[in-house]
Parts: C-alpha cells; structure tokens; sequence
C-alpha cells in the first residue's frame, strides 16, 4: 500500500486572515437551513402562522447547540477541566445530538406554552426536519474524520462499493475505520423518507409521528454506536449513547401506548 497517494479532504473550507470557516460548521447550517424550508412549508399547510418556525429557531438553535456542548463536555469532564479554554472550540467537534434533542424539546415545549400552540403539532411537523439535518450533520463528522467504528481494511471499505472520497477519508494515522457517519447518514435518511410516507398516508394521534421519530432514530443509534470507537462512556463498558437511546426508545414506546389509552377511556 502506497499511503502516499492518498488524497484526503481539508476540513477547513476557507480562511480570513485569522479567521477560519470549516466544513463542519458549513454542514451542519446546511442542514439546519434545509431542516427550516421543510418545517416551514409544512406548517403552512397546516394553517400555523409563517414565521412560526422562524421564531423557533430564533431560540432553539442557540439552546440546542449550548445543551449539546454541555452534554458532551459533561461525559468528558476530566478532560475538560484540565483544558478550561477548550470548552467552547465547537469547531473541532464535540457535540452530542442527544443533548440536542434534549435541550430543543424543552425550548419547543414552552415556546408552545408561550404561544398558546400544540407541542405535539410543531413536534410532528418538526420530525422529518430534524431526522434530516442529522442525516445531513453526519457529513461533517466526516470532514473532521471523527464519528467512525474501528479498524477495518481497504478490502473490507471497497467491497462496500464505497467512492474513493469516502476510502481515503476513513485512512486516519495508519488505518482504516468502519464509515459508522455513513452508516448513521443512511439509517436517517431512510427514516426521513418513511416518516414524510407516513405523513402523507396514515393518520396518526398527534404527536405520534415525533414519537416515531424518535423510536426510528434510537433503535439504529443503539446500534451503530455499539462499532465506534470514541464514544462517552458511563463505565469501561457501558456507552452513554446506547443507554440514552435505550431509554428513549422505551418512552416514546410508553408515551405512545399511555395517550392511546387514554383517548380509548375517554371513548368509553
């Protein structure tokens, strides 16, 4: 093997004198913008006023990406507080989505109560947004060539049929890795075309096709997050990742099963 004639991917897009714009911030605003058009249209549809997501976003984005920084740097304290400055370099990664999803329910819920809303319509209208810019957000970890599983060969990644852009990027310090962003990317691009099928064909309770979202998202995250390698871990063995989706997935299971129930008493 010739590691020579590897052409790998700058993760820094473009530089202003001192000032440095990388594709990860790029990326994930791409997803964040095509994640807003979606929502927005919808909402028209559905006869809610035109900025509404507008004014959403005004305050979810900022209070997602400061929970999900926090999130991380709480998982990884005993690096943090030894590297005081390095707590708001967002820019070189570590943000967990999970602290996202987190920090942006509580910002929609009561952005809802505030607005006199339904939580539940502009989650459901948010879902396919959401599964979306992560599907769209995982690119980036690929630019910083982070996010992915352990050692595999050259063989193993071509035998994916995978382009070379994505074979080279995956040789990191002497070997290559499982693409485990590429996995995920996929898991949720299917998931974003089933929950607008399923929009679009079956009635569902409202709030149920957050839910499912949910559900969708935690099951392959399970997964997935069992072949990375640099995952927050709550023991030598236990990934917070994996616990934390357990636990959603079995929410949204109970939440779904609990409002169904309660709409049949109220039938009796």
């Amino acid at each position: 093997m010739f590691v020579e004639n590897i052409q790998q991917l700058n993760r820094i897009a473009f530089e202003f004198g001192n000032f440095t714009v990388y594709w990860y911030g790029i990326i994930i605003g791409a997803g964040l913008l095509l994640g807003w058009i979606l929502a927005t249209n919808e909402s028209k549809k559905q006869g809610l006023p035109k900025d509404i997501f507008s004014d959403l976003l005004l305050w979810a984005i900022p209070i997602s990406i400061i929970s999900a920084r926090i999130y991380y740097i709480l998982f990884q304290w005993d690096y943090y507080k030894e590297n005081i400055g390095e707590i708001v370099a967002i820019w070189e990664g570590g943000i967990a989505i999970h602290g996202a999803i987190i920090g942006g329910v509580l910002t929609a819920w009561v952005f809802a109560k505030k607005k006199g809303l339904s939580f539940w319509q502009l989650a459901d209208i948010a879902a396919p947004s959401l599964i979306l810019g992560q599907a769209i957000g995982r690119w980036g970890n690929f630019m910083n060539q982070e996010a992915h599983g352990g050692k595999v060969t050259r063989d193993f990644l071509e035998n994916l049929n995978l382009p070379d852009i994505i074979i080279n990027q995956m040789y990191i310090e002497g070997a290559y890795y499982h693409p485990t962003f590429l996995y995920e990317s996929l898991w949720n691009i299917l998931g974003f075309t089933l929950l607008i099928v399923v929009r679009r064909i079956i009635t569902l309770k409202k709030g149920e096709l957050f839910l499912g979202y949910i559900m969708w998202y935690s099951f392959g995250r399970f997964f997935i997050e069992g072949l990375r390698t640099d995952s927050l871990m709550l023991t030598d063995n236990l990934r917070v990742a994996q616990v934390i989706s357990l636990i959603f997935f079995i929410a949204a299971v109970l939440l779904i099963w609990y409002r169904r129930r309660q709409e049949c008493e109220k039938l009796r």
